[in-house]
């Protein structure tokens, strides 16, 4: 039933209804009270009329100086009804959600992942690791917060396809290797901020459990997630494709401001500009959710 009724269509309590049923049972019994009174001929009045003897009519009429006693006057008691009530709004209870019991942290994975199958297509959950999920996440965001990237315990399965460049004159990132974070930030935009947030407020206490094993007090989780949060905000988003230099086995970034980013940073960078776009966006929504 919709919260948002009209204040003429509301429907009165049972308070107000008893008190109605007594007003009008009060009227009812002084109505027929006072009608009963002017119905009923007084007696003392029927006396005063026996007690008139009327002459017999002469050529002279005698005139009558015995002043008839006028019927008494019958008044009508007085009701005070009661002051009328105040219509007081019955008040808006908030309604109470059922408290919801957690698995153990070690068996949570399949409630998580069903929890999240919800929101999001089977393909996506197919992303998610195959255990851990909770554990895994709290190590990877603790890396994150300090710039640091836990390959070893991402919450995600990794992209199936490497990173390439396009060496030509300049050695540049392939556009083609952006495509391969696309379903993993399709998987994070598809959830609203409400969604995540929500989740992540239900499973909070194995949340903070987790952070505790690794040695941190739970409660300041929260504030962990805010810096990982923000150490990804703080990363800026090329105009242009990057000059890369290669390095032995490995790439590394020509231009100086790029290669003191951090390495959750220059990781975030691999995603290409469009994806580090849609994910700063929810990340920011996030943010302001979280520290509401």
């Amino acid at each position: 039933m919709s919260e948002n009724h009209q204040e003429g269509n509301k429907r009165p309590s049972n308070s107000q209804l008893l008190f109605a049923a007594i007003v009008v049972l009060a009227l009812i019994i002084v109505a027929v009270f006072v009608l009963a009174q002017k119905d009923t001929p007084s007696t003392e009045n029927q006396k005063v009329k026996q007690d008139i003897v009327v002459p017999e009519q002469t050529e002279t009429p005698l005139v009558n100086t015995a002043r008839e006693t006028p019927p008494e006057q019958v008044v009508e008691p007085e009701v005070t009804l009661p002051p009328q009530r105040e219509q007081i709004e019955p008040e808006q209870v908030e309604p109470v959600e059922p408290e919801v019991t957690l698995p153990p942290l070690s068996q949570s994975d399949t409630e998580i992942k069903e929890a999240v199958s919800n929101y999001l297509s089977n393909q996506a959950v197919k992303l998610l690791a195959d255990d851990d999920v909770i554990r895994r996440t709290v190590v990877y965001v603790d890396n994150l917060a300090k710039g640091k990237v836990a390959e070893n315990h991402a919450p995600v399965v990794k992209p199936q396809d490497g990173f390439s460049v396009i060496d030509d004159d300049i050695i540049i990132t392939d556009p083609n290797s952006y495509e391969r974070y696309t379903p993993y930030v399709a998987m994070f935009d598809t959830m609203s901020t409400a969604q995540v947030v929500r989740l992540y407020d239900q499973y909070k206490p194995l949340f903070e459990e987790a952070y505790e094993e690794i040695g941190y007090e739970g409660d300041a989780f929260n504030g962990t997630l805010t810096d990982a949060i923000d150490e990804l905000l703080a990363t800026p988003i090329p105009d242009t494709a990057l000059p890369l230099v290669k390095d032995s086995v490995t790439y590394k970034y020509a231009y100086a401001e790029w290669e003191q980013l951090s390495s959750a940073q220059k990781q975030f960078l691999r995603m290409g500009p469009e994806n580090m776009k849609k994910v700063k966006k929810r990340l920011e929504e996030i943010k302001i959710a979280l520290n509401k």
